[in-house]
């Protein structure tokens, strides 16, 4: 039975119809799958999600083995004084281990659409004792980060959850310094041993044509994760 791996990240706020009131013309509509919106995007439906009922999921004991977030933040160029982002950062599970990376003149703005989600981030981090972490209130069209300010964007496993994957892909771009890095953690659509659902998963391909349609070039991919690819994209080379 295929799991669901949901990232708590973004919420539908557009009960209705999510595209429409927007420029709707880059998205098309399809039945949705059981695991997807009917939303679709360059020929990709993106995936539902859940909410923060479900955030002790993402505090669940095995998931340092299944996603080996060591292994990352060795892979990830993070060093003291950057200024870094992670979107949809749930209960800050990657936040503060980013946090400790860049202290300690550096910071991590860690986003997400839920306040109820902020708090519970809010609560981790005061018991790590991590104080250069700043929780930032998102929508699902804007990250609502500062403008060219950013040495490295996080996304794990949220991605495939956008409902408006173009305009928050824009501005993410925006807040990106000139040589600033956006990096994609999606679990790995080509490998059936994936145990995922497939809406929650994307091909390395699938990735790498959405980032270049939002301007970006693709850099390097890191396969040394148990399930996830790590997609590496920049402004330029």
């Amino acid at each position: 039975m295929f799991r669901i791996v949901p990232s708590f990240a973004l919420l539908l706020l557009l009960t209705v119809d999510p595209v429409a009131g927007a420029d709707a013309a880059p998205y098309g509509r399809v039945s949705p799958s059981p695991d997807g919106t009917g939303i679709v995007y360059l020929d990709r439906e993106t995936a539902g999600i859940m909410g923060h009922e479900g955030a002790g999921w993402l505090e669940r004991p095995e998931r340092f083995a299944e996603e080996r977030p060591d292994l990352l933040m060795k892979a990830l160029p993070l060093r003291s004084g950057m200024q870094v982002a992670d979107i949809g950062a749930g209960t800050g599970y990657y936040s503060w281990r980013m946090a400790g990376r860049v202290a300690p003149a550096g910071r991590v703005f860690a986003v997400d659409v839920q306040p109820e989600m902020l708090a519970l981030l809010a609560r981790e981090m005061k018991k790590r004792k991590t104080v250069n972490v700043t929780g930032v209130l998102g929508t699902s069209t804007d990250p609502h980060l500062p403008a060219a300010s950013l040495d490295l964007v996080l996304m794990v496993d949220v991605y495939h959850e956008f409902d408006h994957p173009r305009e928050m892909l824009a501005s993410i771009v925006r807040s990106l310094k000139g040589d600033g890095k956006l990096v994609f953690v999606e679990y790995r659509l080509e490998d059936p041993a994936v145990n995922i659902l497939p809406h929650h998963k994307m091909s390395e391909a699938q990735v790498r044509r959405e980032a270049t349609a939002a301007g970006l070039v693709w850099q390097e991919t890191i396969e040394t994760l148990p399930m996830q690819h790590v997609i590496v994209l920049g402004k330029g080379r």
